[in-house]
């Protein structure tokens, strides 16, 4: 997978989950979980609030008021 699908995969998984470690992120892209980090760290540059806990219950989260919206425009 490119850099680019492993971060729509990680979006994907926020966003569907309600709290991920990195660790079950990199279980479930079969990926190193450096990878994980570095990926988050692109995605929060890029505008995307992604929040972390800390702790035994911690874990990545996407903010409440974000909404992932796609605009379909035609092409042309």
């Amino acid at each position: 997978m490119s850099n680019a699908d492993h971060m729509l995969s990680i979006l994907w998984l926020l966003k569907t989950r309600r709290k991920v470690t990195a660790a079950a992120i990199a279980d479930e892209l079969e990926i190193h979980v450096r990878s994980v980090y570095r990926y988050i760290d692109a995605l929060c540059v890029s505008g995307v609030p992604i929040l972390s806990d800390t702790g035994r219950s911690g874990g990545y989260h996407i903010a409440e008021h974000f909404a992932l919206r796609m605009r379909l425009e035609p092409c042309g």
